[in-house]
């Protein structure tokens, strides 16, 4: 009836939750997430790949909102091609993260999104930006979403600098394993990225092929 207040779930924050990852290695960068789109307690996607194209060899990972890191996304993919043609080459990786830093600043009142951003370039080779709030930082790995407060402890023992493509790509898939069974809002089946200068490689990891730990 007119005059009556709205119900309360209406007016409130809807919570959502993932889990991101992205490491550097020697020559070039994996980045990992899971697939699990959740709304409050409610799952409403369980095989979305949050990890995004930005151009050729440049990527960035998905959190918070996903309409609104989609978005992100795909503006700075438009950008990028855009500013790739007016140079005559392939863009930057800070390029594409300080696009993505720039649009998540302005736009911080209105969306709710954090983005990884990882790539290689021919200048600086792999490198990986944490973008959260208006800081741009470059980070020898970087994790992000709901799921990361449990795997803090696991990526600071288990990074070691100068690792492997193989050994970065394992590392990257035991922290979103861990994540996925300790984060009820992360789970699925995993996406991983692998880039450096001969390109660009994709594969997902389902659920069951997973590896388990003592306490599975």
């Amino acid at each position: 009836m007119l005059g009556e207040a709205e119900p309360q779930w209406l007016s409130e924050e809807v919570k959502t939750g993932t889990t991101i990852i992205a490491i550097e290695f020697n020559g070039g960068v994996v980045l990992g997430s899971d697939s699990r789109v959740s709304a409050g307690e409610s799952v409403v996607n369980r095989v979305m790949n949050k990890l995004s194209p930005l151009h050729d060899k440049i990527y960035c990972a998905l959190s918070g909102s996903a309409a609104d890191a989609q978005t992100i996304a795909e503006v700075v993919n438009y950008q990028l091609d855009v500013h790739s043609m007016e140079i005559g080459e392939d863009p930057k990786v800070r390029s594409a993260a300080t696009l993505v830093r720039n649009i998540s600043y302005k736009y911080k009142e209105e969306m709710s999104a954090h983005l990884i951003v990882a790539g290689w370039d021919r200048k600086d080779g792999g490198q990986v930006f944490a973008t959260l709030k208006g800081l741009l930082t470059r980070q020898p790995f970087a994790v992000g979403g709901s799921g990361s407060s449990y795997v803090y402890g696991f990526v600071d023992a288990e990074y070691r600098k100068g690792m492997s493509k193989e050994e970065s790509q394992q590392f990257v898939v035991n922290t979103l394993a861990l994540a996925m069974n300790r984060d009820g809002s992360s789970g699925g089946v995993a996406y991983l990225v692998t880039i450096d200068k001969h390109g660009t490689e994709e594969k997902v990891i389902l659920g069951n092929d997973l590896p388990t730990f003592f306490d599975q």
